[in-house]
C-alpha cells in the first residue's frame, strides 16, 4: 500500500468514527490507522457542515429561513449520530452531578442522559438556532462551514496540548488516549485555511481571539477537575466552540 491508499484508508476511518456516512467495506477498524485518523477531523467539518449548509441553501428558496435552519441542524446531527451533543450532555451531567474525578467520570461514563445533561442539550440547540437565525443569509452557508471546522480543530489542539484523563479500559474513545504530534497538528491546520477564505474578510480573523479563551479556559477547567481531558470533554469543547464563532460572527458583523 503507498502512501496516497494509506492516507485515503486513515481519512476513510475517521469518516467511520466520526460520522455515519457508510465507507467502502475495504476500511476495516484498525487501531492503528484510528489513531492516525485524528488529524482529519477538521476535514469531517467540511462534510458536516458543508452538507448542512448545502440543505440550508436549498431550503432557504422554498420554505422560510427559520425552518431551513432546523433543517439544516437536523442533517448536521444526523450525520455524525449526535456524537458531539452526546459528549456536550454528558459533560453537562458530568460537571453537575460529581464532585471528584472518579464520580465525574462516572457519571459521564453512564449512557443515561440526566437532568444537567437533558437541559444543557436544549439550551445549547435552542441557542445555536436563534443565532443561526440573526446571521445575514447571504453568508450564513460559509459561516456553517466555518464553524464546524474551526470548531472541530479547536478540539484537536486540545489533544496536542493536553492529557487523556482516563485509565480505565471503558473509554468511549479509544483513539484519544494517544498523544498527538506536532506533524498531525500541522496536517490538522491546514484544513482550517479553505473555509477561513469563504469568508473573505482578514477581520474575521479575530474570531479567533474568543474561541482561543474557550479553549484555554475548558481545558483548564478539565485539567483542574480531571487531569486532563476524555472525548466527552472534546464534544463539549466542539459544542461551546460552534456556539462562540456563531456569537462573534454577530457581533463582528455588527460593529466592524
Amino acid at each position: 500500500m503507498n502512501f496516497v491508499q494509506k492516507e485515503i484508508k486513515i481519512f476513510l476511518t475517521c469518516v467511520m468514527f466520526y460520522t455515519r456516512i457508510h465507507v467502502p467495506r475495504w476500511v476495516d477498524h484498525s487501531e492503528e490507522y484510528l489513531n492516525k485518523s485524528t488529524k482529519y477531523f477538521p476535514l469531517i467539518g467540511w462534510i458536516v457542515g458543508g452538507l448542512s449548509a448545502l440543505i440550508f441553501y436549498a431550503a432557504q428558496f422554498a420554505l422560510p429561513v427559520s425552518i431551513a435552519i432546523i433543517l439544516s441542524m437536523i442533517i448536521s446531527i444526523i450525520l455524525i449520530g449526535a456524537f458531539h451533543e452526546d459528549g456536550f450532555a454528558d459533560f453537562c451531567d458530568g460537571f453537575g452531578g460529581g464532585w471528584t474525578k472518579e464520580k465525574i467520570l462516572e457519571i459521564m461514563k453512564d449512557s443515561r442522559i440526566g437532568t444537567y445533561g437533558a437541559a444543557g442539550l436544549i439550551l445549547i440547540l435552542l441557542f445555536k438556532f436563534f443565532l443561526l437565525y440573526e446571521i445575514n443569509i447571504t453568508v450564513l452557508p460559509s459561516v456553517i462551514i466555518f464553524a464546524h471546522t474551526l470548531s472541530r480543530f479547536t478540539a484537536v489542539t486540545v489533544i496536542y496540548t493536553h492529557e487523556y484523563a482516563r485509565e480505565d479500559e471503558l473509554s468511549k474513545v479509544k483513539p484519544l488516549e494517544k498523544k498527538m504530534g506536532m506533524k498531525e497538528l500541522i496536517i490538522s491546520a491546514i484544513w482550517i485555511i479553505p473555509p477561513f477564505l469563504l469568508l473573505k474578510g482578514f477581520m474575521f480573523l479575530l474570531i479567533l481571539i474568543p474561541v482561543f479563551f474557550v479553549k484555554w479556559y475548558l481545558s483548564q477547567y478539565f485539567t483542574k477537575w480531571l487531569g486532563g481531558y476524555t472525548g466527552d470533554c472534546l464534544g463539549a469543547i466542539q459544542q461551546v466552540t460552534e456556539i462562540t464563532i456563531y456569537l462573534s460572527f454577530l457581533i463582528l458583523w455588527k460593529f466592524i
